[in-house]
């Protein structure tokens, strides 16, 4: 058989062996074809051999495979009839329905088990809540107290307990808790009212009475421990201590901090049982006089014999029920302590801080007593309210100065006044101004002139002065309050002067110049402030300490009210010449009385503006300011009159005689600002202030055009002169053709205007 599975190369079975790659030829080909027919041939004749030299082996084995083929069908035919046999009876439907009522039965006795079980747990309890009131009746209040302690986790009552039901609960459960809360409330209610006989106040001895054994509602020989007791196991601890700790805050503690009484402890033994029956703390007035000095020692000492009294006699030295009644109390106790005695004590003087440190100590022994009485916890820093209080004196000592410094800075800009008497206005209005000795006139730091300001101002500065000294000698922490209450005290002026003088801002008046100084004289010494003091101030507070912020503001509210000043003067000089009507007609009589009359009130204004600033405000500032109302009111007249489009003879005259009349008002205004200019520059004098008040001169030269020929007209303009004082072309064109009729000169003269350019 070797001969079927051995490979057959193709190359062999050719005559002659070739290259692999060369083509077959067809020779080949048919010689490749015969020899492959009898290789078959002989596969075919080895096979026949193979297969008759094995043929008992292969007739065993197939019919070992009909056998098998054959025992397959009938075990098929027999399953086939066992299903048959089996679907045939309905047994499996018995045996289903006797399973359902088996688990049915089951399920039923269960539930009837779970039934019974649930009505012995709501007997059981509905027995335990009467045995509840039973015990409450007859006095058992411990007792009544554990067991609605071990009813409410029982029925899962929640807080003062809902007798609503739960989705999904049974409704009994809600009669139960309803239950359970009306014993609830009748235990608290009973154990009220005998904390209320046990603990008596009378006022009107100043007592307090604790008994430890009372009757009440046919219920003998109730003791104060059993009481207190069953408030604790109930959970009522606080609700009953709260209105007797109340009480003794008021009645006791009170008069005790203040040191109007003090207090003393008595008590009665019964001598068959050796117990104390009842315990009086009585509350003796004190000898001192009402308002005298709280002494710390003898209050400290008298709390503490307080609270020994009720730890001994009414919490029975239980360190739970102390903690409660501490808690009730010591809050506002320590409150009163602070109010009445430690904040009092706080010294006024850093020199006197070291003495401090002894009621520092009585502080600190004194809530060690507390703790040791289990009053206070000594794990809880909210319970050490005093000793931080004592520890922080410096801090308690800068707040207080600060508010000081606050509240008298404050109250002296409250009660700031920012008039001048006359008779100041009228002495200052003298030559002599260097010879003032006024208290209110101040030199500016960085300008080195002089101005008066208000006294409040001047005071102000001088509390922020001694405020900062104080920086420099006090302890860094003190120091940085000094430090922000000299701040604030400059931002009280800004704060309140502004709406203190409302009404005085909007008109023209001394109070808007002196706040005016105030500003520039509050930001020139806040900007001295650093280089004076910061060097000298601790280190802490040398990193912090900054003024520097704070004088652009003043500067800017000085400008604010100066440029409302200005605004409200040209604003009224502005309604006065609009009375003039345009300066028209000046030759009817009634036109000119009217022009008249608007000269003297532009007159009024300035002398007035003149009378308030000139003695007040800083030279540099008066002159300035006064400089931009004299241009808006000399440009103002020179455009009105320069505007009439036709002017008579006899009108020309009346304008001249107009603007002669305005400078003979303003006189005395203006020779004193030219003798200024005179002494610094004598020589150009009237150059210089032609300069600096440009209206001025063009204002004067216009009413010597007034009366002036044409020709010379055209010559001052050739000439440069007018343009010098600010005309322009056009401005001297219509003025001429106001004045002179159409003729060959005018003509002429307007060509030779028209082409003379300076500009």
């Amino acid at each position: 058989m070797d001969v079927l599975f051995n490979t057959i190369n193709v190359r062999d079975l050719l005559s002659s062996p070739e290259s692999p790659s060369s083509p077959l030829s067809a020779p080949d080909l048919r010689l490749l074809i015969s020899r492959l027919d009898a290789h078959s041939l002989r596969i075919k004749s080895t096979v026949q051999s193979y297969l008759l030299s094995h043929h008992s082996d292969f007739s065993a084995l197939f019919s070992q495979c009909s056998d098998i083929v054959s025992k397959s069908e009938n075990i098929s035919g027999d399953v086939a009839a066992l299903l048959s046999l089996v679907c045939d009876q309905p047994v499996e439907a018995d045996v289903g329905r006797i399973v359902k009522e088996i688990a049915g039965k089951r399920r039923e006795a269960r539930e009837k088990r779970e039934i019974l079980d649930f009505l012995r747990v709501i007997l059981e309890l509905d027995r335990k809540l009467v045995v509840v009131r039973e015990d409450v009746k007859s006095g058992r209040v411990v007792d009544a107290a554990e067991g609605l302690r071990e009813l409410k986790e029982a029925l899962g009552v929640k807080g003062g307990g809902d007798a609503e039901t739960a989705e999904g609960e049974p409704v009994v459960y809600a009669i139960l808790r309803k239950q359970w809360t009306d014993c609830f409330e009748e235990i608290q209610e009973l154990l009220l009212r005998v904390m209320e006989n046990a603990v008596r106040f009378e006022q009107d001895s100043n007592a307090v009475h604790v008994k430890h054994q009372m009757a009440i509602d046919g219920i003998d020989d109730l003791e104060l421990f059993t009481v207190m007791n069953a408030m604790d196991v109930a959970g009522v601890l606080d609700y009953g201590l709260a209105k007797i700790a109340d009480l003794i805050t008021k009645y006791v503690f009170t008069p005790v901090v203040s040191c109007r009484a003090n207090p003393i402890v008595e008590e009665e033994i019964n001598p068959d049982v050796g117990h104390v029956t009842e315990a009086v703390l009585k509350m003796v007035p004190s000898v001192e006089p009402e308002g005298s000095k709280v002494d710390g020692q003898i209050m400290y000492s008298n709390i503490v014999q307080i609270i020994e009294f009720i730890s001994k006699f009414l919490c029975f030295n239980n360190a739970s029920w102390m903690c409660c009644f501490g808690r009730l109390t010591w809050a506002r106790m320590s409150d009163m302590i602070i109010s009445n005695f430690l904040a009092k004590v706080v010294p006024d003087d850093a020199s006197k801080l070291a003495e401090f440190q002894q009621i520092r100590k009585l502080t600190i022994d004194f809530e060690t007593a507390l703790k040791e009485l289990k009053f206070i916890s000594p794990s809880n820093n909210k319970d050490h309210k005093l000793s931080n209080f004592a520890d922080n004196v410096e801090v308690h000592f800068a707040s207080r100065k600060k508010v000081q410094i606050l509240a008298r800075a404050r109250n002296m800009l409250l009660q700031s006044n920012f008039s001048l008497p006359q008779e100041y206005i009228t002495r200052t209005l003298g030559v002599n101004k260097e010879e003032l000795a006024d208290s209110n006139c101040v030199v500016l730091l960085f300008s080195s002139e002089k101005c008066v300001v208000s006294g409040s101002a001047k005071q102000l500065m001088e509390l922020v002065h001694q405020t900062l000294m104080d920086v420099c000698l006090l302890p860094p922490k003190v120091g940085l309050e000094f430090y922000h209450a000299a701040r604030n005290a400059l931002v009280l002026y800004e704060a309140i002067i502004p709406v203190k003088l409302q009404r005085q801002l909007d008109s023209i008046n001394q109070a808007a110049v002196l706040m005016h100084n105030d500003c520039l004289y509050l930001s020139q010494e806040i900007l001295g402030l650093a280089f004076q003091y910061r060097p000298y101030f601790p280190s802490s507070v040398k990193e912090l300490a900054v003024f520097i912020d704070l004088a652009p503001k003043f500067q800017v509210m000085a400008e604010e009210v100066l440029q409302r000043q200005i605004q409200l003067v040209t604003s009224n000089l502005k309604q006065a010449i609009d009375g003039a009507n345009g300066f028209q007609n000046t030759h009817q009589m009634k036109q000119f009385e009217s022009a008249k009359f608007c000269i003297d009130q532009i007159a009024f204004i300035i002398e007035k503006v003149h009378i308030i600033w000139e003695p007040l405000l800083l030279p540099s500032v008066y002159e300035k300011s006064m400089t931009v109302i004299l241009e808006a009111v000399f440009s103002r007249l020179a455009k009105e009159i320069l505007l009439i489009d036709d002017m008579a003879a006899e009108e020309t005259l009346q304008l001249q005689r107009l603007i002669h009349l305005l400078f003979e008002h303003l006189s005395s205004l203006l020779e004193p600002m030219l003798a200024v200019d005179e002494r610094e520059k004598s020589q150009e004098a009237q150059k210089d202030m032609d300069h600096l008040i440009l209206s001025i001169r063009k204002l004067r030269k216009l009413a010597e055009l007034l009366d002036m020929p044409l020709k010379s007209i055209t010559d001052a303009w050739e000439s440069g002169e007018l343009a010098d004082c600010n005309f322009a072309a056009s401005e001297v064109e219509d003025f001429i053709r106001a004045i002179f009729t159409d003729s060959p000169l005018r003509r002429e003269c307007l060509f030779r205007i028209d082409n003379t350019n300076f500009r």
